[in-house]
């Protein structure tokens, strides 16, 4: 009897463009609130 195998994590084909998304997302907030503390 072979041992059973750990199961592997393979994420969803939609993971990948939903951290995508997401890191646009946190870039656009940075973006805006370093602007805000520049020219505010």
């Amino acid at each position: 009897m072979t041992p059973p195998e750990p199961p592997r994590y393979e994420p969803g084909p939609g993971v990948g463009r939903l951290m995508l998304w997401a890191l646009v997302f946190v870039l656009a907030a940075v973006v805006v609130v370093a602007g805000g503390v520049y020219f505010g």
